[in-house]
C-alpha cells in the first residue's frame, strides 16, 4: 500500500512538472531517482527493524541460557559436600559460554548494520551514476 501512495505522489509531481518543460531538465529522470531514494530508505528501515528484532531475540536467548546456567550452578543437593574443583570448572564453563553469547550478539549487530549500509551505499552509487548521466552533454 505504501508503494501505491509513493507512486501516486510521484505521478502527481510529474503532472505538475511536465508543463514546465525546461531545456536540459529531465523531470522523469529526477523524479524516478527520488522515488528510488524513498524506496531505498524504506528498505533500510525494514532492514534496521529486522536487525533490532534479531538483537532482541538474541538477548532473550542469552538471558534464558544464563539463567539456566545459574540455576544449574546453584542446584547443589542437600547433604552433598562442596567440591571446589567442580565449582571452579562450572564457573569457567559459564564464563566461556557468556563470552560466546556476547560474540554472537556482536555478530548479530554487525549483520544488521552491514545490511543497512549495503543498501545505502548501493543507492549512493546509483545516484552518482544517475547524476553523471544527467550531466552528460546531449548530442
Amino acid at each position: 500500500m505504501e508503494s501505491t501512495n509513493q507512486s501516486n505522489f510521484f505521478d502527481g509531481c510529474l503532472k505538475f512538472i511536465k508543463p514546465l518543460r525546461l531545456s536540459g531538465f529531465n523531470a522523469n529522470a529526477i523524479l524516478d531517482s527520488r522515488r528510488k531514494d524513498v524506496e531505498a530508505l524504506a528498505t533500510v528501515g525494514t532492514t534496521a527493524l529486522t536487525g533490532i528484532q534479531s538483537l532482541g531475540q538474541k538477548q532473550i536467548e542469552i538471558l534464558s541460557g544464563t539463567m539456566t546456567r545459574v540455576r544449574a550452578l546453584s542446584g547443589k543437593q542437600p547433604g552433598q559436600e562442596a567440591r571446589p574443583a567442580a565449582a571452579s570448572e562450572a564457573v569457567q564453563q559459564a564464563f566461556y559460554a557468556t563470552l560466546s553469547d556476547v560474540r554472537e550478539l556482536f555478530g548479530t549487530a554487525y549483520w544488521a548494520h552491514s545490511d543497512s549500509y549495503a543498501v545505502i551505499s548501493k543507492r549512493v552509487a546509483e545516484n552518482v551514476e544517475e547524476l553523471r548521466a544527467l550531466l552528460q552533454p546531449r548530442k
